[in-house]
């Protein structure tokens, strides 16, 4: 029993002619352009491409290309017949577009995150700006909270266990 190979087409006198030309309802004959690339078991790859492109034309075109090349080119041609049925106005442009910008925002991530990743390899310290007025860096109610509150306009209290209780902003009368 001899069987079609991907590259050649059907035997003479198969019994299934290949989709094109069940299609276009003619008989397929043995050395038949489409029949190594569209199987009479694909229908719908071929209708998308002869809609989009016309039988003639992907015939033209795969008679202009090497044939060691034809099966490269007829996966793109279905593939932008597919997307151009799909989306009139992009076609498959508008998926690779979405694509590409895809790939650039997780180029700019991946970037990002190895800066980051570097910071912290390197141990490096980011300087916080310091604000305009003293501040001491022991925290709020370390020695110079009366300093820190006096000049940030807040009023402590001392509630004798030695912690320190915001009496509220100088000038009104809130407490908190």
């Amino acid at each position: 029993m001899t069987s079609a190979s991907p590259l050649r087409p059907a035997p003479f006198g198969s019994n299934s002619p290949c989709a094109a030309c069940k299609f276009l309802r003619r008989k397929c004959q043995p050395d038949c352009i489409f029949a190594p690339y569209f199987k009479s078991d694909q229908p719908g790859k071929f209708v998308s491409v002869h809609r989009i492109f016309g039988a003639s034309n992907v015939g033209k075109i795969l008679n202009e290309i090497k044939p060691e090349f034809r099966e490269d080119a007829v996966r793109s041609i279905v593939y932008e017949a597919e997307w151009r049925i799909r989306d009139p106005i992009y076609g498959c442009v508008g998926v690779i577009t979405a694509l590409h910008q895809k790939l650039r925002r997780l180029q700019l991530d991946l970037t990002l995150a190895r800066a980051e990743l570097s910071c912290y390899q390197n141990a490096v310290t980011v300087e916080v700006p310091q604000p305009n007025f003293p501040v001491n860096h022991s925290g709020f109610f370390g020695s110079g909270a009366y300093d820190a509150a006096e000049i940030a306009g807040v009023r402590l209290l001392d509630n004798g266990g030695g912690e320190f209780i915001g009496g509220g902003v100088t000038g009104h009368h809130r407490n908190f």
